[in-house]
């Protein structure tokens, strides 16, 4: 079930401006406020745009943020795990005391001030939750390096002559990569989230870019008299979320051998 809306959502943002009835920058100020209706399903907002075209081009938005930020999470991450689980020492020592460091720091506070300091955008929204969701695939990467490299094929390899740069990367990461494609399935949600709150606070996308996050951010004080503003941005972002935990918890199952 949230594979399906995973990919429907996915099709929704890709085909955004073929199935969104309206520009999403389109202004009518004569149509303000509008509540659901046939012309306009989803309503218009303060400035008379179409609810239901900002939404589908916030779909581009929220999948690109939840996809992107795990790319840069993995390739960060991913390569600290595997450093510090293969060659032990200081070089452990070191980068777990890093891992700890940044693990104390709160994340969306880390993340608030990066944005800060870099900037709203989409670009740099990557770049502030790559810099602060790497910690936990390296600890998982780290612990899973950790139980494989004394196994038996390993040993074999080494004892053939493959240097640490063959074993970490044909043997040690293959073998490794069940439980990183798992978090990463439950880290693209909680990008996701994120990213609504960043928006939420204005600090995220800028406008007239459309995010759920930021619909929800701009007409949360009219949630008593036109409710259709912040509330159907919020089931979005709800059952993005929700599909992406489904997704991942069908993922762990499958590769899961114990649960066959």
């Amino acid at each position: 079930m949230g594979g399906s809306v995973i990919i429907l959502l996915c099709l929704v943002a890709l085909f955004a401006g073929v199935l969104a009835p309206y520009p999403y920058t389109k202004s009518n100020f004569s149509r303000t406020y509008e509540f659901p209706s046939g012309e306009f399903p989803l309503g218009t907002d303060q400035l008379g745009r179409d609810v239901l075209s900002r939404m589908i081009y916030g779909a581009r938005v929220s999948m690109l943020v939840g996809l992107g930020a795990q790319v840069i999470v993995l390739l960060i991450g991913v390569p600290i795990g595997l450093v510090s689980g293969y060659f032990g020492g200081r070089v452990d020592l070191f980068l777990t005391r890093f891992i700890d460091v940044m693990y104390a720091f709160p994340r969306l506070l880390f993340v608030i001030l990066v944005m800060s300091a870099l900037g709203a955008g989409l670009t740099n929204i990557f770049i502030a939750i790559g810099l602060t969701g790497w910690v936990g695939i390296a600890r998982q990467t780290r612990a899973q390096v950790l139980s494989l490299k004394e196994k038996e094929y390993v040993e074999g390899a080494r004892a053939l002559g493959a240097g640490w740069f063959r074993l970490m990367t044909r043997h040690l990461f293959p073998n490794a990569l069940t439980p990183i494609i798992v978090s990463a399935s439950f880290g693209i949600p909680e990008a996701i989230f994120t990213e609504a709150a960043l928006s939420f606070i204005g600090v995220g996308i800028n406008p007239p870019t459309p995010s759920w996050g930021q619909m929800v951010g701009e007409n949360q004080q009219f949630l008593r008299s036109y409710w259709h503003l912040c509330v159907f941005p919020s089931i979005a972002i709800a059952v993005t979320m929700l599909s992406f935990t489904f997704f991942g918890d069908g993922v762990r199952d499958a590769l899961d051998p114990k649960m066959k």
